[in-house]
């Protein structure tokens, strides 16, 4: 007898259909699983034995054959567990195969019987709706399998859900976990001085621009980073479900619950290239993924290991990343707003002679080549910002905060919504060819200034192209129809890169 329960496999975000086909068969005693199944596919027929002895049954002497169906697509995880148990149950006799067909099944299998969570459960709940099926998955994954609709199962033990299957105790119908409660970040107020850095956060915000902050240490930089995900407006619906998915697969999204606040990710300069934009043994998002919609803060910028920043021009062009492997090739979304900062020099003091070191200007150009040209120019504002004096320090708290930003910010993102509501497009960063065209076309004078600037400033194509997206958002928070001359001049005033000697 051969019992077929359904099951998925995950490429990314998305989730393909996988069958866990069970035969029982005469001859000497055996336990195998195939299908391209990785180590932990392949540990679950221990798992699965001792859960179900932890039921009271045990294996009947017969060959077991469990077949990952299709075979030629790789398996991996511990989400296999519990599929292949039901299928063997019910090639025993003890679950009926009908009620079965029903579901798509995930879970892992304690020694006990007991299902433990694993990542992707949201990925495979949408997946069977799609279906038209249910979902049977861990009970501590109820809540986040719930926000896809459907009929869903959420078993604490492998007990309980026979019971469940059979009639005779039935689990309650989980509910979708509550969305977690939107914390700002530090206050705009909190910024001393630095009128000119908080100008082009506010720009960076309303178009989704990238950001690069260089100036002394103490200039307030990660700060001005930290503040940004204050003033961006909340994630829609879809844009959370995104959000969630991605973290669903990571294995980082905590009872279920969806969040409207925006990712802010900030990882330390020694993280590799895998960390970075994903990759490893099990294939798993990176921190470029995981800031999907948010914001990625890289300090230090130029500490990071050369190879590992410029694996970041990819995602930044395309807003996803391509792990290439043998014998697959996953993509992840990484629609992420860069920032990043760093120190003029290594010492941090260049320009100022009392604290400079004695290798200055040379040390400056050493330390600023660590970041290549191609990626400066995916960069849409360069900021050169100046130490905060004691003046500065002394100075009272900002008449503006992150909630006078935050709506104009707002209002500049319902613009770009309207505007962009039948493109690709989400923000003026994203807009590219006709669209940008038809949107951020400069008037005569604009174009005039930006023609000049364009030759003299040597403006590569692509620097040309975030020209135009930086004055598009400047004029939007201007509450303008068209790109005039003044937003054309702001934006090119950002263009500036960091001096090399």
């Amino acid at each position: 007898m051969v019992a077929i329960v359904s099951t998925a496999a995950y490429l990314g975000l998305e989730a393909r259909a996988v069958e866990a086909q069970v035969q029982l068969a005469p001859g000497v005693p055996a336990f195998v699983v195939v299908g391209l199944p990785d180590k932990a596919v392949g540990e679950s027929r221990e798992r699965v034995r001792a859960a179900i002895a932890a039921i009271g049954l045990s294996l009947p002497p017969k060959r077991i054959t469990v077949n990952l169906s299709p075979a030629d697509l790789p398996k991996e995880g511990s989400h296999y567990d519990l599929p292949i148990a039901l299928g063997l149950l019910a090639a025993m006799g003890v679950v009926d195969a009908e009620t079965l067909s029903e579901y798509v099944v995930v879970g892992e299998l304690g020694l006990d019987g007991r299902i433990a969570a694993t990542p992707g459960v949201l990925l495979a709940a949408l997946h069977a709706s799609e279906r038209g099926l249910g979902l049977i998955c861990p009970a501590s994954q109820g809540a986040e399998a719930a926000w896809a609709g459907g009929s869903i199962v959420a078993a604490p033990d492998l007990i309980g859900l026979l019971n469940h299957l059979k009639g005779t105790q039935l689990l309650p119908e989980p509910a979708p976990g509550e969305a977690e409660e939107w914390v700002a970040g530090p206050d705009l107020r909190r910024v001393k001085g630095q009128e000119t850095a908080k100008r082009a956060l506010e720009i960076a915000a309303a178009g989704g621009h990238n950001l690069l902050m260089v100036g002394p240490p103490g200039a307030g930089k990660s700060l001005l980073a930290s503040c940004l995900p204050g003033i961006l407006p909340p994630l829609d619906s879809g844009e959370a479900l995104e959000v969630s998915m991605v973290a669903s697969v990571a294995g980082t999204l905590t009872s279920g619950r969806m969040t409207r606040a925006r990712p802010y990710r900030a990882p330390h300069h020694s993280a590799s290239m895998a960390a970075l934009v994903g990759g490893g043994l099990r294939v798993r998002p990176g921190e470029v993924s995981l800031a999907h919609l948010g914001v990625l803060f890289l300090d230090e910028l130029p500490e990071f290991q050369r190879a590992v920043l410029d694996s970041l021009r990819q995602p930044l062009e395309t807003g996803n990343v391509s792990v290439a492997r043998a014998n697959a090739h996953v993509s992840f979304p990484a629609r992420v707003q860069l920032v990043a900062a760093m120190n003029p020099c290594r010492c941090g003091h260049l320009g100022d002679p009392a604290l400079a070191c004695s290798r200055a200007p040379r040390c400056a150009s050493d330390y600023q080549a660590r970041v290549s040209g191609p990626l400066l120019d995916r960069i849409d504002l360069h900021l050169e910002m100046q130490p905060v004096s004691a003046v500065d320090l002394a100075l009272p708290p900002a008449a503006e905060g992150s909630a006078e930003v935050g709506a104009r910010v707002a209002a500049a993102r319902a613009v770009q919504a309207r505007r962009y509501r039948d493109a690709s497009a989400r923000t003026n960063a994203e807009a590219d060819g006709d669209v940008l065209e038809a949107t951020a076309t400069p008037d005569a004078a604009g174009a005039r200034l930006l023609a000049q600037a364009a030759e003299a400033m040597r403006l590569s194509a692509r620097s040309y192209i975030r020209v135009l997206r930086v004055a598009r958002t400047i004029a939007d928070l201007a509450g303008a129809e068209a790109v005039g001359r003044v937003h054309v001049a702001e934006a090119l005033s950002y263009r500036r890169q960091p001096p090399r000697a």
